[in-house]
């Protein structure tokens, strides 16, 4: 089974899928299995990962472009609060990494920031200036930083 793993992993799966219906143990590619499962739960973070990155990027150009809000930014914004909920919902196991991830996102999406504006790379705090509760709040929308702040 390991060798049809390596060439066709479709074909694999569906293999290994009727032999654990049968419960077939003598069947079953238990390593491979097992990596698969295992990749199914990394997969499931990097999603939650993922849609907060593009969460925190909005927010961020939100507060650091005013000029240029509008209505894509927003829904984009509130489409991702409302994803990133029910995905927590479906896998509240999450909460357990949840920190992890939610520095991860603020790094991916700081560098998206950068790349995607005209604005310098310092201009994005390098310590997420959001809380998560805050990223996830239907009512809070970020302010302009004070520009004597700067």
């Amino acid at each position: 089974m390991t060798d049809l793993y390596d060439k066709d992993v479709y074909s694999w799966a569906l293999k290994q899928a009727d032999a654990l219906r049968r419960r077939s143990a003598n069947e079953i590619d238990w390593d491979n299995v097992a990596e698969e499962i295992e990749d199914v739960a990394r997969s499931e973070a990097r999603e939650w990962r993922n849609r907060m990155a593009v969460l925190l990027l909005h927010l961020l150009k939100w507060r650091f472009q005013p000029q240029r809000r509008g209505r894509s930014w927003e829904a984009s914004i509130k489409g991702q609060r409302i994803a990133l909920a029910i995905h927590m919902r479906d896998n509240p196991s999450l909460k357990a990494i949840i920190d992890a991830l939610f520095t991860d996102a603020y790094a991916i999406a700081r560098t998206e920031a950068f790349a995607e504006t005209d604005l310098d790379d310092a201009v994005f705090p390098e310590v997420n200036p959001f809380t998560l509760d805050q990223a996830m709040d239907p009512a809070f929308w970020p302010e302009p930083p004070d520009e004597a702040a700067r």
